[in-house]
This record gives structure tokens, sequence and C-alpha cells, in this order.
């Protein structure tokens, strides 16, 4: 047999090996007995001729379901699938937060470095304020939404100009204080993220978005997650968030926030979220004992109590990931919710299980997908 035949033969053995591996794989998805009611719950909510969700569900480190629903783009009707790439919002947060603690790691920052050590015009309040207060929620500082609608208050929601990072890090160095001194109370805070990729750039030399690309996301080969800029790059397999208004679908995509980076600008599917869900459960990127920082629960001076969220549940946070937990069942994860967009993604530590749902309609709550789909594996602690 001559070579060239051989390496033919060979070839095609080889393309047989893949694709009998790819249907064993595609299989154990499909046999999870689950399956179908994670289906049944998803497909209630959507159609096929509207907006709706990417979701996946991984167990042990294994994909025991993948699947999108409904269309990403009205305008071409192209459907969402797993490859397609949602503005993650405030999900965006835990990658800020990697990014500061990848420069801890690297011996660049330090998590009592003061807002004045970073930025040496800064006000003299930014003495107060550390990069841990930043992360966890406790600086106190203004709320660079709240301001910016004051700075233009004749003006309707999409007459006010974007606003980016540089611009929230300049409207905190206008302010004469905090809203509480820092490390006294906990306040969700989007001015605190978008200072702290100010703080990644300044530190790194790096743009923020070619920081994250460059530690994060190239190494853990999310090949089509990315920080948006307008004008500077474009999104790939984009879904357009849509709000419905008497009985119509609005493309409700951008706002007067939408341009800043470090509080919720990430464009990413369920399919590059895999990478990283493994990469947190692998320590890829940190070590576990690096990591932990980010899965401890901010803790206030004595006889300061954490405010309650919407299931009475006192806040519990940490860098980029709130720690409540549900049912009794040990949690990280973190919503995104801005125009268009409403995501989750939970991760249940002791079972090992990882749901993930972003929506790109208003009207879905990801939170509740979640919960549903999560019930189906932690009601009988399995």
């Amino acid at each position: 047999m001559s070579a060239q035949v051989q390496g033919s033969v060979f070839c095609r053995i080889f393309a047989m090996f893949v694709c009998l591996l790819t249907l064993a794989q595609l299989g154990s998805a499909a046999d999870d007995p689950k399956a179908k009611q994670i289906d049944a719950i998803l497909s209630a909510v959507t159609s096929k001729n509207e907006p709706g969700l990417a979701v996946v569900v991984r167990k042990n480190g294994h994909t025991v379901f993948e699947r999108g629903y409904g269309m990403r783009d009205l305008r071409s009707g192209l459907p969402i699938d797993k490859h397609t790439n949602f503005r993650l919002a405030s999900v965006t947060k835990q990658f800020t937060a990697m990014a500061v603690m990848l420069l801890v790691h690297d011996g660049k920052l330090h998590y009592e470095d003061r807002l004045t050590d970073i930025f040496p015009g800064f006000p003299a309040y930014g003495q107060q304020i550390t990069i841990r207060n930043l992360l966890n929620h406790t600086s106190g500082l203004q709320d660079y939404v709240d301001l910016l609608y004051k700075k233009y208050p004749d003006k309707d929601s999409d007459q006010i100009p974007q606003i980016n990072d540089e611009g929230v890090l300049s409207m905190m160095k206008e302010q004469t204080g905090t809203k509480f001194p820092p490390g006294t109370k906990w306040e969700y805070s989007n001015s605190g993220y978008c200072v702290l990729a100010m703080v990644v750039q300044t530190v790194s030399g790096k743009p923020f978005g070619d920081f994250l690309h460059d530690r994060i996301f190239a190494p853990l080969k999310m090949r089509n997650t990315l920080e948006f800029e307008y004008g500077k790059n474009r999104v790939p397999d984009r879904a357009y968030g849509y709000t419905k208004v008497g009985g119509r679908w609005l493309e409700t995509d951008q706002s007067p926030t939408s341009a800043t980076l470090g509080d919720g600008s990430i464009y990413s599917s369920v399919d590059d979220l895999i990478k990283w869900d493994d990469a947190l459960w692998n320590h890829t990127l940190l070590t576990e004992e690096e990591m932990r920082p980010a899965i401890t629960p901010v803790i206030l001076p004595e006889g300061r109590l954490l405010p309650k969220g919407h299931d009475g549940i006192p806040h519990e946070y940490g860098f980029g990931w709130f720690l409540e937990p549900y049912r009794g069942h040990k949690r990280m994860d973190h919503e995104g919710g801005t125009v268009g967009f409403h995501h989750n993604i939970s991760r249940f530590l002791d079972e090992k299980l990882t749901i993930i749902v972003l929506c790109n309609r208003l009207d879905l709550s990801a939170w509740g997908q979640v919960h549903a789909i999560a019930d189906l594996y932690l009601v009988d602690g399995k």
C-alpha cells in the first residue's frame, strides 16, 4: 500500500473516530434524564419568533444541557444558539474582579492599596477607599448613573451622551466625599467597578479590554468573548436586546451607560462561558488560595447589618460574586440586567453544578429560570 493511500485511509479512520466521539458526547447530554424537563421549562416561556435565551447546565465538570431558544436579532431572524454573544451587563463584574486579582497575583497591586496610591490626583477622600472596598461594594462612591441624570435633567434617556470608565473616574474626582464612610456599609456600586477598570488600565499599562483579552479570554480560548467598544471592535454572532411595549418588540440595546466597561460591557456566549466555568473549577488562572477572597463574604463592623435582597436574604458579596445560598445550598452567583438583557450565572459549589441563562428580552427573569432548573437537581440533594 502506498504512503498516499495509507494516509488517506488513516484520515478516514480518524474522521470516523472524531465523529463517533462527538456523537457519544452529544448522546450523553441528550440522555440526561432532566434534559426533557429543562427543555419543557424553557420552551414554555419562549417562542422561536421572538427574542429568547441561551442556557447551559453543567454537572461535575461536564455539560449536560446546552441550547438556544428564540431569535438573537429580529431584523435578521437569526436564531439563538450556543455561540450567540449577549451583552453580559453586571455578570462582567466577575471578570473585572479577576483582572484585579491577577494584578495582585503579579505583585503589582494590593487589596489594601488606596485610590490615592493609584491616582495621585484623586481628592483626599480617596485616601480612605481601598481596592478591597471597590471589589466588595463598601467604597461608598457616589452613583455615576444618578450623577449622570442630574447632569442632564431636561433630557430623555436616549438624548444623554454615553459615558465611559474614564468619564466615571473624572466624575468621582469632582465629588467631595462618599455616601458613607468606606467599609462601614454595603451598597452595590457600578461606579466602583468602572473605577476598577481604570485601576487595571493604569497599573497594567494596557487598555482594560486588551488586559482582559491577554490575561483571561485568550488563555482560556474564549475566542468570541470581548469588551465591546463602539468603533473599535465588533461583536460576532451578536444578540440584540429587546423590550416588549404595547404588544410590540422594541430594540432597546443601548443606553447612556452602555459604554462603561468595568461594570457591564463584556459580550460572551454560553459556549465560551463553559470555558470560564472550567477555569474556575480547575483554578486555571489563580490558585484555590488566591481565589478565596473572591468567595469570602464581606464583613461589616460590629453592629452593622448587610441589607436584604428581594428574597429577604441579607446580601453577601465577595469580589464580583454574590455568595447567598439557595434553599440551603452554597452558591456563588451574579445577575446582569440592562436595557434589553437579563442574565444569571449560578455555581452551586458542593454539588459542582453550574447553570447559566442569558436572555435578550426584559420580560424574562433569568434568575427565575435558573431556580426552576436548579430545583430539578437540588430538591433531592443529589
